[in-house]
């Protein structure tokens, strides 16, 4: 075939390569393509020159203009600060009662409380805070260790079971599995314990067992638990006769909890958020329990 072939519709010679009878066409490159394509190097190469662009070993070309992100960050993060000082000044120095009185203030607690919560707490609590197994719900008002700002602070500061020197220390032991109670006695606690946030459960085919769980009750758990159940926060234990469960409230888990006991852990954060944003979250957490829905 002659490579100066002309397809006879176009007039455009062909490039001498066919595909299923399909003759290719010379078509040159569009001259709106060709100029983007000029432009846009044009641009790259003058870009290199004014911004920083290419590694030099320990430094960099920095460019004509002196563009510095880092240092644009450093500015920005500055300004930030200064324009949270007047409001980190007021928490770290007024009375939690002061802040909780304003609504103003308090609109920027929520604003900011609900980031520091989203980058320090939600991991284990939630977004919402309204937490999952093994992770208390901060929004239902009901406390371990109670739910005033000032106990909030003292449980961020020094945490549970954790490494700091005022750690609060809360853990359920293991009654079964260390052999505190035999296996009849965890299933007959369990299900008193049960009983007490479901009624229903309580029948005559039940009630013996029952009975018999609460004397192991109050033998081994009124310690903690109170003779009521109703929890001590001095100890961080829990209230058992409410819908409130951190475990799960179901037979199953409750004897779970008995036989092998729960050991939870918070961290401090003493040494990990300054002054202002611990007591910025204090306020937060303490609004998710108390705030009306």
């Amino acid at each position: 075939m002659a490579l100066n072939e002309r397809d006879p519709v176009t007039g455009r010679e062909t490039t001498g390569h066919v595909w299923n009878g399909i003759k290719e066409l010379d078509t040159p490159v569009p001259r709106g393509v060709l100029m983007f394509l000029i432009v846009t190097h044009i641009w790259a190469i003058g870009w290199w020159f004014l911004v920083p662009a290419w590694p030099l070993g320990s430094t960099y070309t920095k460019g004509i203009l002196g563009v510095d992100q880092r240092t644009a960050v450093a500015q920005s993060v500055a300004e930030g600060r200064r324009e949270r000082a007047s409001w980190v000044a007021k928490i770290e120095s007024e009375p939690y009662e002061t802040v909780l009185a304003d609504p103003a203030f308090m609109q920027t607690v929520r604003q900011t409380g609900n980031q520091l919560f989203g980058d320090n707490c939600a991991a284990c609590h939630g977004r919402d805070g309204r937490g999952r197994a093994g992770y208390p719900n901060l929004t239902d008002n009901d406390w371990l260790w109670g739910g005033s700002p000032e106990t909030i602070e003292q449980t961020l500061r020094v945490g549970i079971n954790s490494s700091h020197a005022e750690s609060r220390v809360a853990m359920m032991p293991a009654f079964g599995r260390d052999g505190m109670l035999e296996r009849q006695q965890v299933s007959n606690v369990a299900s008193y314990v049960f009983s007490l946030s479901h009624p229903d459960y309580v029948t005559e085919e039940t009630s013996g067992k029952i009975d018999a769980g609460r004397e192991v009750f109050v033998a081994s758990c009124a310690a903690c638990h109170g003779e009521n159940a109703k929890g001590n926060r001095e100890v961080g234990a829990p209230n058992l006769t409410d819908d409130h469960w951190i475990y799960g409230g179901d037979l199953q888990t409750i004897t779970s909890s008995i036989y092998g006991g729960r050991e939870g852990h918070m961290p401090t954060w003493n040494d990990r958020l300054s002054d202002g944003e611990i007591r910025t979250l204090s306020l937060y957490v303490h609004d998710l329990g108390t705030r009306q829905p």
